[in-house]
C-alpha cells in the first residue's frame, strides 16, 4: 500500500482533532537521507502514515522503507529516529511509534525506538563513538554540492566567467532564487559566513581558496554533486524496483537539479543514552 492511499484512508477513518496526516508528512519534509541530502519524503521512504485520536494526544504511528534491506544501519537510525523527534514535536501528539521495515537491522532499531534508548543504547558496542561526526561530514558533501550548483549556473549564465576565476564570485553575486537559499541554509548549518561579500567557492572552514588552486577545487565540488546526485538517482530507482507503486510517492527531481529545498530543515540532534 502506497502511503499515499494510507494517507486517504486514515484522514477519513479516523479523527484525530486538529492534527491531520498532513501535518505529520510536513513534519517529516525535515528529516533528510543524510547520504543523499533529500527529505525522505520527497523519496519516497514513508511507506504508511496513521493518526488515531486517545486520552493524551493523538497516537501517530509511521512505517518507513528504504531502497534495500542493507542499507546502512547508522542511516537507517538517523532517518527513523530524526523522524521520531520531528513528528513528537508537534502540538497535540501524545504516542508516537515510527518502525522501519524490511531492513536486516529492523528488530533492533525498533526496539531501540520504541524503548528511547538512544543511539548507543541500540547499537551497544557495535555502535560508533558518536553520529556526530556522520552528520558532519554529509552536512560537507551538502553544502559542497550546492555550492557547486551556484556557480556552474553562474558560469552558464555569464559568458565572461571562467572557471579559472570563480574564486572571486561572492553571494552578493548570486540571483535570488531557490538554489541560492540552498546553499545560504547549508552555510548556516555549518556555520559559515552568510553576509553578501562572502566568497562562495571556500573549504570546509570557509576559506577561499587561493587562484591557482580554485579551477580544481571547482572540479572536486562537482565531483561530490555528481555522486550525490547519482546515488539519489540510483535509490529511487531501486526503491520503485523493490515496492511496486513506490514510484507515485516520490517528487520529481530533474537530473542535476537541487533538491527540494522549499522544506524547512530541522537541526536533529540525535540520543545518545537512555534518559
Amino acid at each position: 500500500m502506497t502511503a499515499a492511499l494510507t494517507e486517504r484512508t486514515a484522514r477519513d477513518a479516523t479523527d484525530a482533532g486538529d492534527l491531520a496526516v498532513q501535518d505529520i508528512r510536513q513534519a517529516l519534509d525535515a528529516v533528510l537521507d543524510p547520504e543523499l541530502d533529500e527529505p525522505i519524503t520527497d523519496l519516497g521512504f514513508v511507506r504508511s502514515i496513521e493518526v488515531t485520536r486517545a486520552a493524551n494526544g493523538a497516537e501517530v504511528t509511521v512505517h518507513l522503507r528504504l531502497p534495500t534491506s542493507f542499507c546502512s544501519p547508522n542511516f537507517a537510525y538517523l532517518m527513523a529516529s530524526d523522524s521520531k523527534d520531528a513528528i513528537a514535536a508537534l502540538p497535540g501528539v501524545g504516542r508516537v511509534v515510527v518502525e522501519l521495515d524490511d531492513h536486516h537491522d529492523s528488530a533492533l532499531i525498533n526496539a531501540g525506538l520504541a524503548a528511547d534508548a538512544g543511539y548507543r543504547g541500540t547499537f551497544g558496542h557495535e555502535a560508533e563513538d558518536s553520529l556526530d561526526g556522520l552528520r558532519l561530514m554529509f552536512r560537507r558533501k551538502a553544502h559542497t554540492a550546492a555550492m557547486e550548483r551556484c556557480l556552474t549556473e553562474q558560469l552558464r549564465a555569464d559568458p565572461t566567467l571562467t572557471e579559472a576565476n570563480v574564486g572571486t564570485v561572492r553571494l552578493g553575486d548570486l540571483p535570488a532564487g531557490r538554489t541560492k537559499d540552498a546553499l545560504v541554509r547549508r552555510r548556516e548549518a555549518l556555520g559559515l559566513p552568510t553576509e553578501p561579500a562572502a566568497v562562495v567557492l571556500v573549504d570546509h572552514d570557509g576559506r577561499p581558496y587561493p587562484a591557482e588552486q580554485v579551477p580544481m577545487a571547482l572540479r572536486r565540488a562537482r565531483s561530490t554533486r555528481i555522486s550525490i546526485d547519482g546515488n539519489a538517482h540510483f535509490c529511487r530507482g531501486l526503491l520503485r524496483t523493490r515496492y511496486e507503486g513506490s514510484g507515485a510517492d516520490q517528487a520529481d527531481r530533474p537530473e542535476g537539479a537541487e533538491p527540494a529545498d522549499h522544506h524547512h530543515l530541522l537541526p536533529f540532534t540525535v540520543k545518545e543514552t537512555h534518559p
